[in-house]
C-alpha cells in the first residue's frame, strides 16, 4: 500500500464572484460538501468560505487529481445548492480555481489562513487576495510565458 501525502490548497469563488452565501448557507454548504466528500472518498483537512469564495485544504487520495477532485467538489456542491433552492438565482461557481501545493511545514499556517477569513477580509477584498496568490506563486509568469510561445511570427 502507498503511503502519501499531498496537500493541496484550492481557492475560487462564486460565479461573477457575487456575494450568495450569506451565514445560513455558509454553515449548511460547509456541512454538506464535508459530508459528501466523504463520500466520495475526498479528505478535507481544512474548509471555510466567505461570501462569495471559498478555501479548502484537500489530502489526495493515491488515485484523485488536483482537477477531478475539485470539479467533485464544486459541481455536486453547486448542484446542491440549487435544488435545495438555498438562493433566489442559480448558484455556481466560476470555472477558474486556484490549486496550491501545502508543504506538510506549512500546513498549520495555510489551516490559520483559512479558518480566519472573516477576519482578513476586514483588510482585503477577495479580488486583492486572489491577485496576491496568483503573483506570490509566479502564475503571471507561466501564463506570460504561454502566452509567448504561442505567439506566431510572420516569415519574410
Amino acid at each position: 500500500m502507498p503511503y502519501t501525502k499531498v496537500l493541496i490548497h484550492y481557492i475560487w469563488a462564486t460565479k461573477n464572484r457575487e456575494h450568495l452565501i450569506n451565514n445560513e448557507l455558509k454553515a449548511l454548504l460547509l456541512q454538506h460538501i464535508r459530508e459528501n466528500s466523504i463520500k466520495k472518498g475526498i479528505f478535507i483537512d481544512t474548509i471555510n468560505c466567505v461570501t462569495d469564495h471559498i478555501h479548502l485544504i484537500v489530502s489526495l487520495g493515491t488515485e484523485q487529481t488536483i482537477a477531478k477532485t475539485g470539479m467533485l467538489i464544486k459541481g455536486e456542491s453547486s448542484f446542491w445548492v440549487n435544488k435545495q433552492e438555498f438562493v433566489k438565482n442559480k448558484f455556481e461557481w466560476q470555472d477558474e480555481y486556484i490549486a496550491l501545493s501545502v508543504s506538510y511545514s506549512a500546513v498549520d499556517k495555510v489551516r490559520s489562513y483559512i479558518l480566519n477569513q472573516e477576519e482578513h477580509h476586514k483588510k482585503k477584498t477577495f479580488a486583492e487576495e486572489y491577485d496576491a496568490f496568483l503573483n506570490a506563486n509566479h502564475f503571471e509568469t507561466v501564463l506570460a510565458k504561454a502566452n509567448a510561445d504561442n505567439i506566431i511570427t510572420p516569415t519574410t
